[in-house]
């Protein structure tokens, strides 16, 4: 049976999810946050080691800044509402991306909520927040040089980048699922998707229930992993 410690997801959808009601796409968003909690208390049942959530990329500012600054401002309102709940869960929580341009409110509600978490041994609960994958991989890449000109690094490997990475502390990335039915990966964990397995799913994320979490992951645990290889069993 396919391991299964880390669950990505673009959690895509809420927007159309608002217009299909004739709501505010604001509305939509607002549906979302409440989702994410739902999602990340029965990942965290499961057992699942990490979860991480495409929350806002850095080309999502080009969105009308109205709702650019309404998505700013749900932090505040899902860490008030549910980090006493993800506290008495044990989740931890942490964020992969640029601090840069995020508002000030929203880095401090961030900030606090990965401090009072810190020690929390359950899942990770990490959020991409103003996160690229191509900036991910340059940022990486020019970390890297600084090191081997100041001679805190030596010859480059795939396992040695990993470490200048967002995610270097984080388990691999065995699944990732994007709702919505949009078939692409929207700059979302280049590096770190290589060989992940991919879900794409019709239901908006403010519908996606816990049932079709357990969908996505009996359809992965089908899934043949070979990484490249084969699979010893059917081809003998």
């Amino acid at each position: 049976m396919n391991e299964l410690n880390h669950i990505a997801i673009i959690m895509d959808g809420n927007g159309r999810w608002a217009k299909k009601r004739r709501l505010p796409r604001t509305m939509g968003h607002k549906k979302g946050v409440e989702k994410v909690r739902e999602i990340a208390i029965y990942a965290n049942k499961l057992g699942i080691r990490c979860l991480t959530l495409y929350a806002f990329s850095t080309e999502n500012w080009k969105r009308p800044e109205k709702e650019v600054s309404y998505i700013m401002s749900l932090p505040k309102l899902f860490f008030e509402s549910y980090l006493k709940e993800l506290m008495e869960n044990n989740i931890k929580i942490t964020m992969i991306g640029s601090l840069n341009r995020i508002p000030e409110e929203a880095k401090k509600i961030f900030r606090d909520a990965i401090r009072k978490t810190s020690k929390n041994t359950g899942m990770i609960l990490n959020f991409a927040l103003n996160y690229g994958g191509q900036d991910e991989i340059v940022k990486a890449a020019k970390d890297y040089a600084r090191d081997y000109k100041e001679g805190k690094a030596r010859s480059l490997t795939k396992e040695s980048f990993k470490k200048y990475l967002y995610t270097k502390d984080l388990p691999e990335v065995d699944l990732m699922i994007r709702t919505s039915n949009e078939q692409r990966i929207s700059n979302f964990l280049l590096y770190q998707l290589a060989y992940s397995e991919f879900i794409f799913t019709d239901t908006y994320w403010p519908d996606f229930t816990p049932d079709d979490l357990d969908k996505c992951i009996e359809e992965y645990r089908k899934r043949t992993r070979r990484f490249g290889g084969l699979n010893e069993e059917k081809n003998n």
